[in-house]
C-alpha cells in the first residue's frame, strides 16, 4: 500500500522507473500531447471532462511522490489572442502546492517552441494528460534525486 498521495498503477510505475533529470510533463486539456512528446515517453490520459482533473491535482499527486529539481511553464503570449498581463492564475496554485511540499522551487517560464523542444527530448519519461482548460497550464517537471 503506497503513502504518498499518487496512487494511479501506471504512472506511479513509470515514475519508479525514472531517473535523475527525467522529465515528467503536466499537461492541459488542449496541449497536443500526441505529437508533442519525447520519443520514448509514455502518454496517461486523465481527461475525464473539462476541468477534471486540473494540472495542479496532478502536481500535488506527483509531488507527494518524486524529488523535483526543475519546474518549468510555457512562457504567456503577451501578443494576439492567447495574450495575457502577467502570470496565469494557474501559477498561484503552482506556487502554493509547491510551497505545500515543503520544496524552495521557483516556476521556469520558457518559450513556447523551447517547452516543446524540451518536451521532444530523450529525457521525456511520462506525459499526464489532464482536462485542464485553464490557458498555460502545462507544467514540465525535472526529477531530482532522493537524498
Amino acid at each position: 500500500m503506497l503513502r504518498h498521495k499518487l496512487i494511479h498503477p501506471q504512472i506511479s510505475s513509470i515514475l519508479a522507473a525514472s531517473g535523475h533529470h527525467s522529465s515528467i510533463l503536466i499537461a492541459d486539456g488542449n496541449y497536443p500531447a500526441a505529437s508533442k512528446r519525447g520519443p520514448r515517453a509514455e502518454l496517461v490520459s486523465l481527461n475525464l471532462m473539462p476541468g477534471v482533473p486540473t494540472c495542479n491535482q496532478v502536481l500535488e499527486a506527483v509531488l507527494s511522490a518524486i524529488p523535483v529539481e526543475a519546474i518549468e511553464t510555457m512562457q504567456t503570449e503577451t501578443e494576439g489572442p492567447y495574450a495575457l498581463d502577467g502570470d496565469p492564475p494557474v501559477w498561484e496554485d503552482y506556487r502554493a502546492t509547491i510551497k505545500a511540499e515543503g520544496l524552495d522551487l521557483e516556476l521556469k517560464p520558457i518559450d513556447k517552441w523551447d517547452f516543446y523542444k524540451a518536451v521532444s527530448t530523450d529525457d521525456h519519461v511520462l506525459t499526464i494528460q489532464t482536462a485542464d482548460q485553464q490557458r498555460y497550464a502545462n507544467i514540465l517537471l525535472t526529477v531530482g534525486v532522493r537524498m
